[in-house]
């Protein structure tokens, strides 16, 4: 895969793309990264490892027009079946494993998202800020506001396996598309 376009090298960084994850060929990969076994990374979604590393695990889901940026100090790791939905900012932080970041959240650099959890919408994770395991968080600054219930972490894992299966069937169209 790194002969495409949307596939970069920085200087000695080169990204490691398992053969089994989707990456949609809108999206750039620049640099040190890393994604795992059945991970997704959907249409205009940027991941730029110019500095540090950005490690995406098993089964997580990085959708549309995402931007996931590694600054010098601060890599970045998204764990296993973790989503991080449309239009969020991820800067040099660690998503713990089964998290969802929400529509437009923004995250910054040391900040952690223990697993469970969920990012509200729009909010914004202060840096340095460390949110427990199953925490919901909402506002700007973000703030714990109650505990995850077992639904809401049972919905996370329903979104990631409805995820992983649709993007099954758009690896399957690219790979069957002609040149």
């Amino acid at each position: 895969m790194d002969s495409k376009g949307f596939i970069t090298r920085y200087k000695d960084k080169n990204p490691t793309i398992h053969r089994d994850a989707f990456v949609d060929v809108s999206s750039r990969i620049i640099g040190d990264v890393n994604i795992g076994a059945g991970a997704s990374i959907w249409p205009m979604a940027v991941l730029r490892a110019d500095s540090e590393g950005i490690r995406v695990g098993r089964r997580a889901a990085i959708l549309d027009l995402v931007l996931i940026e590694a600054p010098k100090s601060y890599p970045v790791i998204v764990e296993e079946e973790s989503i991080i939905s449309h239009n969020v900012v991820i800067h040099g932080a660690h998503i713990h494993a089964c998290v969802l970041v929400g529509i437009g959240a923004i995250v910054l650099e040391g900040a952690v998202i223990s697993s469970g959890s969920v990012v509200g919408a729009g909010s914004v994770v202060t840096a340095g800020t460390f949110i427990p395991p199953d925490s919901l968080v909402m506002g700007t600054p973000a703030k714990v506001v109650r505990e995850t219930s077992e639904k809401e972490r049972r919905n996370i894992m329903m979104q990631v396996e409805e995820l992983y299966a649709k993007s099954r069937e758009y690896k399957r169209l690219y790979e069957n598309k002609s040149p």
